[in-house]
């Protein structure tokens, strides 16, 4: 499996290592059928993590989520954020609004909502029962879970299966980025920390 990013004029190796990793997981356990097997991507350099200027008020430590440009950002000092590229929820499926980050979790544990089986019960019945956190596991190496007035809203800012996916609306409504960004967002932002779904 070659997984490249574009970066410039040239090419550089992803984290092979963890990719293959990944796939090994996902050969020796059928229930991670979400990891496939010798896809090859590029990823575009505009969704790799960066800072940019960013003007919009909001308080140093916001993380704000604009689903139409598929960037996340990271508000870290007045009128600069640190951007990062993303996949969003498909057509019907996105949400928007303003929550916290009440709860962290590494390799997390994911089970498909009632909505996603009744959806499509051929893709999620089969995991109605859930599945461990691992390199198969379709949340990935890292979660953040958005909480509203205390409740969950049951959508996350998660690592990704499938990074190729990335910059496209593809979800089920949650916010999916490339394991090794979500893992640095994750060491960046607090429990309690504000999110913002525009």
């Amino acid at each position: 499996m070659t997984a490249t990013i574009t970066e410039g004029p040239g090419e550089i190796e992803m984290n092979r290592r963890t990719i293959l990793a990944g796939l090994g997981a996902a050969f020796a356990r059928p229930a991670t059928a979400f990891a496939q097997a010798s896809k090859t991507f590029a990823l575009e350099p505009q969704y790799l993590p960066q800072s940019v200027v960013y003007t919009a008020a909001y308080e140093i430590g916001t993380v704000v989520v604009d689903t139409k440009a598929r960037f996340l950002y990271l508000i870290e000092a007045p009128g600069a954020a640190r951007r990062y590229g993303i996949g969003v929820g498909m057509a019907g499926l996105a949400w928007s609004g303003i929550a916290d980050v009440a709860r962290k979790a590494k390799w997390p544990a994911w089970r498909p909502t009632a909505n996603m089986i009744k959806r499509n019960p051929g893709r999620y019945a089969k995991y109605a029962g859930g599945l461990p956190g691992g390199p198969g596991n379709p949340l990935g190496s890292r979660a953040l879970y958005l909480y509203r007035d205390g409740k969950d809203t049951m959508y996350r800012i998660h690592g990704t299966t499938e990074p190729w996916t990335i910059g496209r609306a593809v979800s089920n409504g949650c916010i999916r980025m490339v394991n090794e960004h979500v893992e640095d967002l994750y060491e960046r932002v607090p429990i309690g920390a504000k999110v913002v779904v525009q």
